[in-house]
């Protein structure tokens, strides 16, 4: 791939990005999932925890706001493919020069940073409706794991599209692909209170890696050896996931040219 190549790829993937930015956000279904639903987690996860234990707050601020992650990027990302396709315009995107990896993950870059709002949303209606003081105690490792937890969901969305991709019967299963990435990564409680046989599992998620790094900054508990463990395997899986979604996605399409029904549904 020559440098001009390289920069035209790059050109296409931000303005995907920008062009998905602004579709969403007047976008009634992915405003609910990324605002109205995580709080509703954080209210009911605060009423419950806070009485007991009120410095647990912000482990549910944290949590609530990575359902919020999570759930636009599922919904999101599988369905902008599936969207192309209702469109008609899939063909022509797998048509064009661009690889199709570089739309897919400005699609997925603009509901992640999106998302981002949940966060903040949770943030605010705990201090405010609960009267609570919450603050992060670790703000520059916190920023760090912010970043590479963007790029680790981004990365991983990018494995959805290709399945999505070659059955568009998935779309029937999204929600109950929730809330197995919830439990199993730790979003609102530490896995070590799931069955030992499940622990393997979140091992291999990177939402995983990033609640554990995000939760641990923002309450003040990370350890160097615990911040280069979390933000090496988000990023060791965050370039794994890329890889292998170029590579997935090359074999289906390659398979829907020959069989002539990338656009059927």
């Amino acid at each position: 791939m020559t440098l001009s190549a390289f920069r035209q790829d790059l050109r296409v993937l931000f303005l995907t990005f920008e062009i998905t930015l602004k579709m969403i956000a007047v976008d009634s279904f992915v405003l609910f999932g990324i605002l109205i639903q995580p709080l509703i987690i954080a209210v009911l996860a605060i009423w419950m925890l806070t009485p007991k234990d009120p410095t647990q707050a912000i482990f549910v601020v944290i949590g609530s706001g990575m359902t919020g992650l999570w759930s636009t990027l599922l919904f999101i990302g599988g369905n902008s493919i599936t969207r192309e396709r209702w469109t008609g315009t899939l063909e022509s995107l797998v048509a064009q020069p661009t690889p199709l990896s570089y739309v897919i993950f400005g699609k997925n870059l603009a509901s992640v940073l999106q998302s981002l709002l949940s966060m903040l949303a949770s943030y605010a209606l705990a201090a405010l409706l609960f009267d609570l003081e919450l603050r992060i105690v670790q703000p520059l490792p916190f920023a760090v794991s912010i970043v590479l937890t963007v790029f680790s969901f981004v990365c991983f969305g990018l494995i959805l599209a290709p399945v999505f991709l070659l059955n568009p019967a998935v779309q029937q299963w999204q929600n109950a692909m929730e809330f197995p990435v919830y439990i199993l990564a730790g979003f609102l409680f530490p896995i070590a209170l799931l069955p030992g046989w499940t622990t393997p599992f979140s091992y291999l998620l990177a939402p995983y890696w990033a609640a554990r790094a995000l939760h641990a900054t923002a309450n003040g508990s990370a350890t160097p050896q615990e911040l280069a463990l979390s933000w090496g395997m988000m990023a060791l899986f965050g370039t794994l996931y890329l890889v292998f979604s170029r590579y997935l996605l090359r074999v289906i399409l390659r398979k829907a040219r020959a069989d002539a029904t990338l656009g059927l549904e």
